[in-house]
């Protein structure tokens, strides 16, 4: 038996992979919006959604955040045929920190305009890298093994996706460093760095159906 054979039978089911995942990305998606309180009847509507601003803002970064990471990740998958004790290994150390997002939003909307802004949003950023690192990191290891991946021209466009993650992967490390400086600019630069994780993978995937159409 080759390496290449022994490899795919020691590989993993697909389906089971894209299922719970998606299950972690909806449930830590859902759990943001639990931590915006409904203004109490009797309150004026408007001025106690303005006194939320912070609840928002932090929705609205946690949100984008993880459907970046989501389309990032059904974009990846789509261009394997199967997974391996590695690739599922990865991907719960992934899953590890987008379940802790809800948690994480918590402390840094609670804290955004006190006297731990500095730690809350610190400890936010942190959590946005290591999702972050994860993700491009596993996103590398399917690149190097081809028995996973459905063509030759995926491995290309799994690395490129890799490559071009790391410009919101340095916006991340540099609004850590603003955050003990200036929590509340380290917030944008955490907002500016959700968008472009969007983008990203929009991007990749129209690179490889150029090359599937070249190919």
């Amino acid at each position: 038996m080759s390496n290449a054979e022994a490899k795919i039978e020691r590989t993993l089911p697909l389906d089971r992979f894209n299922a719970f995942s998606d299950g972690v990305f909806a449930i830590a998606i859902t759990l943001l919006v639990l931590e915006i309180t409904v203004p109490k009847q009797g309150v004026r509507l408007l001025p106690a959604l303005r006194e939320e601003w912070p609840e928002f803002l932090g929705y609205y970064i946690s949100f984008a955040f993880i459907g970046g990471l989501w389309v990032v990740h059904s974009a990846v998958t789509k261009l394997m045929k199967r997974a391996d004790a590695v690739t599922y290994a990865l991907n719960l150390v992934l899953l590890l920190f987008v379940g802790l997002m809800p948690f994480a939003t918590n402390v840094m909307v609670t804290h955004l305009t006190g006297a731990d802004a500095r730690a809350a949003v610190l400890l936010y950023g942190i959590d946005l890298l290591a999702a972050s690192l994860v993700l491009s990191l596993l996103i590398l290891y399917i690149a190097r093994e081809p028995t996973l991946l459905v063509d030759e021209i995926a491995e290309g466009t799994l690395r490129g996706v890799a490559r071009e993650r790391w410009i919101s992967i340095g916006l991340n490390v540099f609004a850590i460093a603003m955050a003990l400086l200036a929590p509340l600019v380290a917030v944008v630069l955490y907002l500016v760095g959700t968008t472009i994780l969007l983008v990203i993978p929009v991007v990749g995937l129209r690179r490889h159906r150029r090359r599937q159409r070249a190919a």
